[in-house]
């Protein structure tokens, strides 16, 4: 009895020591600010939805009709053109429809008239036509839409958590809010908010502010902010960096990424590049992002078929960290894994654990009743 309370003893013990070095790892992992710390500004106020309906894989629809930023010359008035004679034929039907309840009036007897010849409609309007039913609808944003994710990873040793990725929007206003935590939800050991505010246009994402925030036991609340201007940007360590066009920061990267996919789905190839600047709270610098494969993921809800990206970055201890982001066409082009590396046995995994739950808005293909 005695040896085996000595080896549920320092069974414990070794739990906890493994519990405290990976608390230690991840606290470093999240680096703490040490500038702008204590800021009584607070983050904006996040904007309430409520998730009601799930988002079933579907078929993604054809690429969307972006509206161009470039103005368009404005081209010379042609002269009105007589209507072809279909036109005509379609008004005096509409125009028998009305008369036919007066057709037992007396009415003066007119001489008759020669019929019309049909005629065949000119070739410009049939173009004409043809490529207005094949044009494409205007981009519509998605509803406001919650992933919920499970973690696991590895630190000389398992780890394991949670995550949830929130894109909501109010009008042309949007928040991002990625939010990671290992341990309990309610109590975690160590818990990470990013969180991204800014402006919807005809650019994707248009950045205001980012915030993070980093709760650790025995630590208090720490805080970075980066807030976009116009033409420059400014990092919590008081530095100021020219603002590139299409900038994004940590938290709205992915949900950019998923705009481009959704409007160019020609990007999703093997082999294609995409260059994203990013404003870090470190630095600012351009990224690139490389579709190596086509994979078929398991999730708890069935194969989803998603294109792998991997940030063409090399893994330098101590820096920023790289992550690959798979995303799934049949579910709007979402990201359903994020793995996040500091070097190669350093890292937490981030898997779909259900369907995408989405606000009440128009219905889309596939949606249902969250069970």
């Amino acid at each position: 009895m005695k040896a085996l309370a000595l080896r549920r003893r320092t069974a414990v013990l070794g739990l906890v020591v493994g519990v405290s070095l990976a608390h230690w790892w991840l606290a470093q992992w999240l680096p703490l600010p040490r500038i702008g710390d204590g800021s009584a500004e607070r983050m904006p106020k996040r904007i309430e939805v409520a998730f009601v309906r799930e988002l079933a894989p579907a078929a993604p629809p054809a690429a969307p009709a972006v509206m161009s930023t470039k103005p368009s010359r404005p081209r010379p008035k042609a002269a009105p053109k007589p209507a072809p004679a279909a036109s005509a034929a379609l008004d005096e039907a509409i125009m028998a429809e009305v008369t036919e309840p007066l057709a037992d009036l007396p009415l003066a007897q007119a001489p008759p008239q020669p019929e019309p010849v049909p005629q065949e409609p000119p070739p410009e309007a049939v173009a004409s036509a043809a490529s207005a039913a094949s044009a494409p609808a205007a981009f519509e944003w998605p509803p406001s839409t919650r992933l919920s994710y499970r973690l696991h990873g590895n630190y000389r040793g398992e780890v394991v958590g949670g995550a949830q990725v929130e894109w909501v929007r109010e009008g042309s206003r949007y928040q991002v809010h990625l939010d990671v935590w290992v341990g309990a939800q309610a109590a975690p050991l160590v818990g990470r908010r990013m969180s991204s505010d800014g402006e919807l246009g005809t650019q994707g994402l248009t950045p205001r502010r980012y915030d993070e925030e980093t709760r650790a036991l025995f630590r208090e609340l720490r805080r970075r902010t980066i807030v976009f201007e116009d033409d420059r940007v400014l990092l919590p360590n008081g530095k100021q960096a020219a603002r590139l066009d299409g900038m994004q920061d940590a938290a709205s990267q992915f949900v950019q990424l998923t705009w481009l996919f959704t409007t160019q789905p020609q990007l999703l190839k093997v082999g294609q590049r995409i260059e994203l600047p990013l404003a870090l709270p470190t630095n600012v610098d351009r990224w690139s992002y490389e579709v190596i494969e086509a994979v078929e993921l398991a999730t708890p809800f069935g194969q989803v078929p998603t294109f792998h990206l991997r940030p063409r970055r090399e893994l330098r201890p101590n820096r920023e960290l790289v992550a690959d982001a798979w995303f799934a066409p049949t579910l709007q082009y979402l990201p359903v894994r994020l793995l996040i590396r500091q070097d190669e046995s350093t890292y937490i995994d981030m898997m779909i654990d259900r369907l995408p739950l989405q606000a009440a808005g128009a219905p889309e293909a596939g949606a249902s009743v969250p069970r």
